[in-house]
């Protein structure tokens, strides 16, 4: 197929000789390829298309071009026009960007929760400065002729959308394009120029050893003497001035971590005191899946998983401290219940009482369920046995029956469900042993009673015993349905011990000892 050869296919060297021939492109196809200066290279989204460097205060002009702030004002200080075409540009035509991340800090649409990447068509708006994706805006907001933020609830027009990037339109993203790289303008700041300069900086210094004290020192003698921290610093604060004058909205930081449904409702813990605990085992998979998807970015590295403030809590066995709480009851004739909980085995439904009870979601709800002889059934808001959810809404979590605890006495605690794996927000306390509910229902604490063996017997409040309290309880009478004939009402529930927040107190002490002892050992 080649030139005078056996080949059935035509090498580099040949397509790229004079008298090449394209069936799309016809002849001289090497001739019409030199007519461009620089090779095609793009931008990818994230970038600042001045320091070509990803962008941590994005803004963009009226044309869609994106520009770290730090970077673009000192330039428009000096030449006032924009550096990729050179039309003039001031600091008031700016629009400051407002893109949604997920947890892994990647930056995504805030609507459909897709990932941006550099083949995504996003567009913003210029009274809000959200980022979504096209697709997004162009279903829920031109086709529905509905013009308000997605986010914000703000109205906008069609001019107010200001397209970052257009996949069928490249050419805005090439940098062979760019008016300042063409002209070789050098716009790198004061400081980066120093930051060029300092080997310091260009050097890997955890290779050096004690060359590496030398180095740092020798740098620290070369540095200009003749720098103004003053000047630096009321640089600094004029670039945050303006930074806070461009902000059309009420947002108050440049990005924002949008949390998905899943976590919207999760009360916020403090991470994990001890670091070297918070690490899975088993890795984030991203090597497998970037070799196996061209959508990824590749990763060549194993790494180990990290784990999530709640995903680390929630192991089972890990907080074995026993949780307590009060259950008031309306009419108080009934008495109150002493609750105990525990997190060693159902570390996830403990979780969820827990949050649940510090937001009050349990405040004057009816148990709508009274069976004697069985059991006493509640937690639902709506009072049907049909609503409640957990604070993982609107998912469910998981059954947790493995484990010593059994529905082998009175007053036991578990959760109600519509099957496996469906738990919410409903709860029931047995009267009697039920050994046909085991591995049924999560077991997650018990009422105290007389003969329990605990630090907050009932014998040692003020309070009734929670045994006095269920027979109450069970001779309400109960129509057919097991419908309580009279109501009984949830008044609210105290936490008198926090298992999770005990443990974290915990950790946290026991990493300054830790902590205290490397010092020591260092300074000795």
């Amino acid at each position: 197929m080649g030139k005078g050869t056996d080949k059935l296919y035509i090498t580099h060297s040949e397509w790229a000789s004079e008298d090449a021939y394209s069936a799309s492109a016809g002849s001289g196809v090497s001739q019409s390829n030199n007519n461009s200066n620089a090779p095609f290279k793009l931008l990818p989204f994230n970038f600042c298309a001045i320091s070509l460097q990803p962008f941590t205060h994005p803004v963009c002009s009226p044309e869609g071009t994106i520009f770290d702030i730090t970077n673009i004002l000192p330039w428009l200080k000096k030449h006032g026009t924009n550096p990729v075409n050179g039309a003039p540009l001031k600091q008031g035509d700016l629009i400051k960007l407002t893109f949604a991340k997920n947890e892994d800090g990647e930056m995504m649409d805030p609507v459909t929760f897709k990932m941006f990447t550099d083949n995504t068509h996003m567009v913003a708006l210029k009274n809000t400065g959200n980022v979504f994706a096209y697709d997004t805006v162009e279903r829920l907001n031109i086709k529905a002729k509905s013009w308000r933020d997605l986010v914000s609830e703000e109205e906008f027009g069609r001019k107010d959308i200001v397209t970052l990037q257009d996949p069928q339109n490249v050419e805005s993203r090439n940098l062979s394009s760019f008016k300042y790289l063409k002209e070789g303008t050098d716009t790198a700041t004061p400081e980066q120029k120093r930051e060029r300069n300092d080997p310091s900086k260009n050097v890997n210094t955890a290779a050096l050893g004690n060359g590496a004290a030398i180095l740092k020192a020798r740098s620290k003698k070369e540095q200009r003497p003749d720098i103004n921290p003053d000047a630096l610093a009321s640089n600094r604060e004029s670039i945050s001035r303006i930074t806070s004058s461009l902000s059309k909205s009420s947002t108050a930081a440049t990005t924002t971590t949008t949390p998905t449904p899943a976590s919207a409702t999760k009360s916020a813990l403090p991470p994990p005191a001890s670091s070297r605990n918070a690490h899975a085992r088993h890795t984030t998979g991203l090597a497998a899946a970037s070799l196996t998807s061209t959508g990824l970015t590749p990763h060549t590295t194993a790494d180990l998983a990290t784990l999530s403030q709640e995903t680390y809590l929630l192991q089972p066995r890990r907080v074995k401290t026993k949780g307590y709480l009060s259950l008031a009851l309306s009419p108080a004739s009934l008495g109150t219940l002493t609750l105990e909980l525990a997190p060693e085995f159902a570390p996830k439904a403990c979780y969820n009482f827990l949050a649940l009870v510090k937001a009050g979601y349990y405040d004057n709800v009816p148990f709508h369920r009274n069976l004697r002889n069985f059991m006493i059934q509640g937690g639902d808001p709506t009072g049907t046995g049909k609503g409640g959810q957990s604070i993982w809404a609107p998912k469910n979590f998981e059954d947790e029956v493995d484990g010593p605890l059994k529905f082998d006495r009175r007053g036991v605690l578990a959760m109600a469900n519509k099957g496996k794996d469906t738990n919410g927000s409903q709860f029931f306390i047995t009267y009697r042993p039920c050994p046909h509910l085991q591995r049924k229902h999560t077991i997650f604490g018990h009422a105290l009673l007389d003969d329990d063996n605990s630090p907050l017997s009932p014998s040692s409040l003020s309070s009734p015993s929670s045994n006095d309290t269920l027979k109450n309880l069970e001779n309400i009478p109960a129509d057919e349905k097991g419908r309580p004939e009279s109501q009984i009402l949830i008044k609210g529930i105290s936490i008198l011990l926090d298992p999770f927040e005990v443990y974290l107190k915990d950790e946290e002490e026991r990493e300054g000892v830790e902590e205290a002892k490397r010092r020591e050992a260092a300074a000795g």
